[in-house]
């Protein structure tokens, strides 16, 4: 169920790269192809959803609910599976409701989602038990799926990535949002290979704690062959500059692959500067995935 074929991987040329000795090569998982035609359910989120999915299947649960922002990747890919697998969908907006739904939001509603606006104060509330049942009364029975998609079975999935990679990659890098994408890549991580996680969030540190939760680990700091890279957040989640977007813009123009301002493009800036600056050794091979 849900076979997929490996997302491609491509080695990007500059002369930057040259200058170091170092390779880089980015994984194409927003190439990742699980309904043919259809781009709106791929990379990360997909890896998250998959094995959820298939549960709520076996659970014979029609409607799948979750969390997030008006700009929420996470709701954008899950409205679009639910319509794609036959769910009802339910998303849980953080924030007051505006009279004019900006494009994720419309994209959700016109996937069939039916969106619940609530206050910041109670979102807050979200994980409570009592918040749950609160949901239940007003919507009936549902399969919750966390916040951004991250529990263990988003673990399970995002574990996928690191069998479609190769041992001689010596760093792998991946953007962070609520942790469940690179959890699953450490747990699967059995080459020792470094992995490299750039947050999308200003004073991430807390982020070590949920992925060693994640993991069932009791000490954030012993997670095994990884570094939590904070200095390229741009000043927070959805926080840019002009000197992101040029360099967006400039890494199109050159290598023809798009990136976007929250979680790629930051991590790619991070990369090359960190290549400037002499952070890895020559002749390092770098592989980062583009969720």
């Amino acid at each position: 169920m849900f076979a997929t074929k490996p997302s491609p991987i491509q080695e990007i040329k500059d002369t930057i790269l040259d200058k170091a000795k170092v390779k880089l090569f980015i994984k194409r998982e927003d190439l990742l192809e699980v309904i043919p035609g259809n781009p709106h359910i791929s990379g990360n989120k997909w890896r998250k959803l998959k094995y959820n999915l298939i549960e709520a299947k076996e659970l014979k649960q029609e409607t799948l609910l979750s969390f997030g922002g008006a700009f929420s990747n996470h709701i954008h890919a899950l409205a679009a599976a639910g319509k794609a697998f036959n769910f009802k969908t339910i998303g849980v907006i953080r924030g007051e409701e505006q009279k004019a739904l900006n494009h994720t939001l419309t994209f959700a509603k016109e996937q069939g989602m039916q969106l619940h606006f609530i206050s910041r104060s109670d979102y807050r509330e979200k994980n409570k038990t009592d918040f749950k049942e609160k949901l239940q009364s007003q919507f009936g029975s549902f399969y919750l799926i966390p916040e951004g998609g991250s529990n263990q079975l988003a673990v399970t999935g995002c574990k996928e990535i690191m069998d479609e990679i190769d041992p001689s990659m010596d760093y792998i890098c991946a953007p962070i949002g609520t942790g469940g994408t690179i959890a699953g890549m450490i747990a699967a991580n059995k080459t020792q290979q470094k992995i490299l996680g750039f947050p999308a969030l200003k004073n991430a540190n807390f982020l070590k704690t949920d992925i060693a939760k994640l993991l069932s680990i009791d000490q954030p700091d012993s997670l095994p062959h990884f570094e939590l890279i904070n200095h390229y957040h741009f000043g927070g989640y959805a926080k840019t500059n002009r000197e992101l977007f040029s360099f967006i813009f400039d890494f199109k123009d050159k290598q023809h692959i798009q990136l976007e301002p929250i979680y790629t493009g930051k991590m790619i800036y991070g990369i090359f500067d960190l290549i400037k600056k002499r952070h890895f050794p020559k002749n390092s091979n770098i592989l980062a995935i583009h969720t």
